[in-house]
Parts: C-alpha cells; structure tokens; sequence
C-alpha cells in the first residue's frame, strides 16, 4: 500500500484533490470512480517537500470535519472495529488535507506506533487536549468512551463559538453601514451645501460649524487618517499578540462594565468543561493543569494557575486559589469545593461548565437583542446630527427669502 495524490472532477463538475492509500494507480482510479469522480492526475507521494503554492492553496481541516471524524471513529470503536481497519475505512470517507493526514496515520499504527503519538505530529488539527485525552482513552482501554465525549466536547465549543458569530454579525453589519453612510455624507453632501452656506454670508448655528468643521476636517486629511488607523491596527496586532500585551487586554475585559460578565462566564465554561473532562477521562491532575494553562484563552486565570500549579498538585485542591482570581462567581467556588471534598471534583467540574454554559447562551441572546437596536439609535443620532445641521439654515435662509420678497 502507498500513498497517492490525486486531482479529479467531482460529480459536480468541480476539480477537485485529494490523497488515497491504495496497492497501485489503478485501485486508486476504481476508488475515485466508485465515488463517482473522474480522475485526471494520479501521483505517488515520493514525500518531498510541498512546494509555496501548494501550501498557500491547500486546505485546511475544518472544524466541522474534525467533528464528523471524531463522530465517525467513535461509532466504529464501538461497533468492534479494530482501530487499524477503522482507519482504512475512513480513508475513503474524507477528502483533501484530512484524508492525507487519515492515511499518513494508518501508516503509522501500521508500524505499531500510539495514536496519539501519530496524531501529535499534527498540532493544527490535533490540538493538545484532543491527543491527551486520545493518550488517556489508549492506557485505559476506553479510546471509543474518550472519543464520545471528545465529539461533545468538540460539538459544544462550536455551537458556542456559532451563537458568538451569529451574535456579532449583524451589528458589525450595522456598523459597517453606519460608517459609510455618515462617511458618504461627510465627504460629498456637506460639502456641496457648504458651498452654499458661504455664499449666503449669513451666521450658521453651532451645530452646523461643527459639522462642517469636521467634514472639513476629513476632506484634506482623509489620507492621513486611514495610513494612521492601519498602523494603529498592525501594532495594536502586534501587540495583542505578546503575552503582556494579551495579559494587559484580558485585565482591560475583566473591568469594562459590559464586557466583564462575559469575559468572566467564558473563562468559567472553559476552564471547568476542559479540566472536568480531562480528570473524568483519567487524565491526571498535574498533566490536566498544564493542559488548562496552555489553552485556555483568559491569560489572568491561567497565570494565576500557573504560579499556584504546585501547590495546587501538592494539596490536590484548586478551589481557593480560584477565588483569588477573583473570576469563578461564588457559587461556582462553592460547587467545585464541595467536589475536592466529596472526591468528585470532575463531575462537579462539568456541572459548574454546564450551568455557566446556559447563562453564556442566555448572555449571548441578550446581547444580540440589545446590540443591534442600540447601534441603530446611535446611528439615527449621527444620521440626524447632519441632517439638522443641514436642514435648520436652509429652513432658515428660506424663510428670511420668502420676508424679502
């Protein structure tokens, strides 16, 4: 068996690629025509290097098929398919960058190598967490029990992280429409009526001044102000991407009024859905919180578990050094200490992910249902601003013309 790259047009008529293990390049042209697809490139993969197109244009594996893979490989475990032929049959189910990668694991549990060992040398599809609850499913025999909950685990944060795109999409529309529509009237229908203020020689309101100031203002330096926000921008990325700079803005969440409850209820549901796991699969303390630190995306709470992680180990409770973070709500303390104690710190872990789980979900609905009026009020009183500012002194200069008369 070898591994072959592929290009061929699908049933759609669209050109498509991929990589197949088959014995020669005629199995791979009856694999590619059971699937209803009509090969026009077949190559062995002679495993050199790709080249930078082939990096820029490759896909990558998509959340949702490292779902579908999870989901799939789990049903066959447990169905009593042994894991090697579980991997042949997958193989065939996927197509691009994961079926390559599907295969190159094969070869390697062909060879008698772990599954997560195979699976770590792909950290951009296989984060740390999914190969260390992989690892922990292997020493426990329970690889298809893990890979369940891996599936849940994988399902939840994706739905959350849709609520949040869904949440944010409209009012970034909102927000994009706002902009350039006071921008369109700054540019070029004040302006124009700004011309004729002047010839009238007549004193405007305080309103107007100002609104033709500004549109003044953006007229002659348009220019600098756009250079400006891109180099604010790249070293605001720049710096949010430094660990003081990303442990700097996390401080800055915790303390805006409408930001912190959601910065704060994120980090519980994160937090405690991936330690609880990772105990309830037999993953040890000490591992679990260098796990936790790692990925979670709250760099207060992991720097505070990071300084408190030996004596955390040492004492085989977290609870207290939670509180000082001054994060986990107390009923959550509460929850979670009453599971160090009770000796079901896991399960308490996963009851506290859950509960804060469906107050992010009812967080989220508010805001979208808050968000959006809100910006359309700001938007009216900007829009509004300017048409006042225009419409009062043309009232004005009509009514003195009409006394002229």
């Amino acid at each position: 068996m070898a591994l072959y790259h592929y290009q061929a047009f699908g049933k759609d008529g669209k050109k498509v690629s991929g990589s197949i293990d088959a014995s020669s390049e005629i199995a791979v042209k009856e694999q590619l025509q059971k699937k209803g697809m009509y090969p026009i490139k077949i190559n062995k993969a002679t495993g050199a290097k790709k080249g930078w197109w082939q990096y820029l244009t490759e896909k990558g594996v998509t959340p949702k098929e490292l779902i579908l893979f999870t989901k799939q490989l789990a049903v066959l475990l447990k169905s009593g398919v042994p894991l090697l032929q579980a991997f042949e049959l997958l193989s065939e189910q996927f197509t691009g960058r994961l079926a390559s990668v599907i295969v190159s694991i094969k070869d390697d549990l062909k060879e008698g190598r772990a599954l997560a060992d195979a699976m770590s040398d792909y950290p951009k599809i296989f984060d740390n967490i999914y190969v260390q609850l992989v690892r922990a499913g292997e020493a426990s025999g329970k690889l298809e029990v893990i890979l369940v909950r891996l599936d849940h685990f994988l399902e939840r944060q994706q739905e959350i992280k849709r609520r949040v795109r869904s949440a944010t999409m409209m009012p970034m529309i909102q927000m994009v429409v706002s902009v350039a529509v006071v921008g369109i009237m700054m540019l070029k229908v004040v302006p124009q009526m700004s011309e004729n203020f002047a010839s009238q020689g007549r004193t405007l309101p305080t309103l107007t001044n100002v609104v033709l100031a500004i549109s003044a203002f953006f007229q002659h330096y348009w220019l600098l102000l756009l250079i400006g926000a891109i180099i604010v921008i790249a070293l605001y990325g720049y710096w949010s991407a430094t660990p003081s700079g990303k442990l700097r803005i996390d401080q800055i969440k915790l303390r805006l009024p409408m930001v912190k409850y959601f910065a704060k209820t994120n980090a519980v549901v994160q937090f405690s859905s991936t330690l609880g796991m990772l105990i309830e699969s037999g993953v040890n303390l000490a591992e679990a919180l260098d796990i936790v630190v790692n990925i979670i995306d709250n760099k207060v709470l992991a720097e505070a578990l990071d300084a408190a992680r030996d004596n955390i180990v040492k004492q085989g409770k977290i609870a207290q050094y939670l509180k000082q973070t001054n994060i986990f709500p107390p009923i959550a303390i509460y929850l979670i200490k009453t599971g160090e104690e009770s000796g079901n710190l896991d399960s308490m872990l996963l009851t506290v992910a859950r509960n804060y789980e469906e107050d992010l979900s009812e967080l989220i609905d508010s805001m979208t249902a808050k968000l959006g009026p809100a910006l359309l009020i700001i938007m009216a009183l900007v829009v509004g601003a300017i048409v006042m500012a225009i419409a009062v002194p043309m009232m004005d200069f009509s009514h003195i013309s009409e006394g002229g008369f």
